[in-house]
């Protein structure tokens, strides 16, 4: 019986929307302002994909000041939780398998980065989209 419950309880864990929220080198003011102004345990999980091609992000240092979620660099086959932010590393592509990151070599490493769409194109396919 014990084990039923564990198995549910495990289950209704990765039932939870992820939110993508999207910007360049000049959305910290954004991100900033957008986590000051959430609750902490709204069972969501908020990833944010910038725009850095080349320079190393320093969101997960400086983000953690503005909110009570526990901020991430996101690494391969990290698991996705609720109530957590999570960055997107710099020259890679983010892709969701099985409510756990992926993290590829950036697909379009001149011009325009699209690694926002490429996050969503890719997720669209394998999460439930809201």
């Amino acid at each position: 019986m014990y084990a039923k419950k564990a198995m549910k309880a495990k289950i209704s864990v990765k039932n939870f929307p992820i939110v993508c929220v999207g910007g360049s080198a000049g959305g910290l003011d954004a991100y900033t302002r957008l986590l000051q102004n959430l609750p902490e345990d709204m069972g969501v999980a908020i990833v944010i994909v910038n725009h850095l091609r080349t320079i190393a992000t320093l969101l997960h240092e400086i983000l953690p000041r503005y909110t009570k979620m526990p901020v991430e660099l996101i690494t391969e086959k990290l698991d996705i939780e609720p109530n957590h932010v999570f960055i997107i590393p710099e020259k890679r592509d983010l892709h969701v398998l099985d409510k756990e990151f992926r993290l590829k070599p950036i697909s379009k490493p001149r011009g325009w980065p699209d690694v926002i769409t490429v996050f969503m194109r890719n997720d669209v396919k394998s999460l439930k989209v809201l």
